[in-house]
């Protein structure tokens, strides 16, 4: 498929970085940029689409409807790893194409998930929050390299923070419905299955897509069989867990702590839960660093002139 004429870039992160955009307006001068500083969505969205027949496209929501209304769109280049906004059955069906690489932000991710599971342990927001209500107590905590993790997802995070938990002497399990044995044998990694990884896990961290399979994947009966004092961590997709439930068991102290970066609606709209002290909240940083930015950005400029059926971008064990 050829490249577009003229691209709508929907992201404002994509807009406002000076590279990126340089690097586009080089390929496509007429490209046309979110500088409203809004997420766009709806009729707004549309309007911004109308005349262009490309798009750069992050978070913002590509529905049934959306295809059906823009007429003019037949390339998506996504910026950004997930494509649980995009529907794709949908795109394939308008004859929209779908340019997407996945893994570029896997370093971005992992760092922080690292960062959580060590403020998780140590009890660090905690500690914050007594500081503040005027108590000095050194909070007990317990070291990465001394817990054992459970990795829900070993796909290309997954993978990334394995290796990386190595140099803390981490036992690593993992539960994924692909298997890896030879990434498994060459980084120590243990297999398990999910009801195992959720029993013996001191860490759970998430690293699978949103799908009908995984949504609330994490439900009140399988956050209530993870070990007490357990830590839990998101830097995946909202909607992975039952957050009513979690805010309960949090309260309650079974789980000692949650970190999250993405949450089932966001803004988040449970003020309790983001309030508890042994809750930390980042508004989906993940893939934030700046090296991790300019790799999503040039891997959607890559997709406007690579784009392929978006039906091939749904893997065999997701399709329902």
């Amino acid at each position: 498929m050829s490249a577009p004429n003229r691209v709508a870039v929907l992201s404002r992160s994509f807009s406002r970085h000076p590279v990126l955009r340089a690097e586009l307006q080089a390929r496509y001068p007429d490209a046309t940029f979110n500088d409203t500083g809004r997420t766009l969505a709806g009729e707004e969205l549309l309007g911004f689409l109308a005349g262009h027949d490309g798009a750069v496209v992050a978070l913002e929501k590509m529905t049934a409807d959306i295809f059906a209304q823009a007429k003019d769109l037949r390339i998506i280049g996504k910026y950004g790893v997930g494509l649980d906004n995009v529907d794709l059955a949908a795109a394939a069906r308008h004859g929209v194409k779908v340019g997407w690489t996945g893994g570029v932000n896997r370093r971005s991710v992992a760092e922080l998930a690292i960062a959580f599971m060590i403020t998780g342990l140590r009890g660090i927001t905690v500690s914050q929050a007594e500081i503040e209500a005027g108590i000095w107590r050194q909070f007990q905590g317990r070291q990465l390299s001394d817990v054992t993790v459970g990795l829900l997802g070993c796909g290309h995070v997954g993978k990334e923070l394995a290796t990386l938990l190595r140099a803390f002497g981490t036992k690593v399990v993992a539960h994924d419905i692909r298997d890896f044995p030879e990434f498994y044998a060459a980084s120590g990694v243990e297999p398990v299955s999910l009801e195992e990884m959720i029993a013996r896990a001191d860490v759970i961290s998430l690293h699978v897509p949103l799908t009908p399979r995984t949504r609330h994947v994490l439900d009140a009966t399988r956050l209530k069989a993870m070990k007490r004092g357990a830590i839990l961590v998101n830097t995946a997709r909202g909607g992975l867990v039952d957050e009513e439930a979690l805010e309960a068991l949090l309260v309650e102290g079974h789980i000692a702590a949650a970190c999250f970066d993405v949450f089932e609606v966001e803004p988040p709209t449970r003020p309790s839960l983001i309030a508890l002290p042994n809750f930390l909240a980042t508004a989906h940083i993940g893939g934030s660093a700046d090296e991790a930015v300019v790799a999503m950005g040039r891997a959607a400029i890559d997709g406007l002139s690579n784009a392929v059926d978006p039906l091939s971008h749904i893997p065999d064990w997701a399709r329902d």
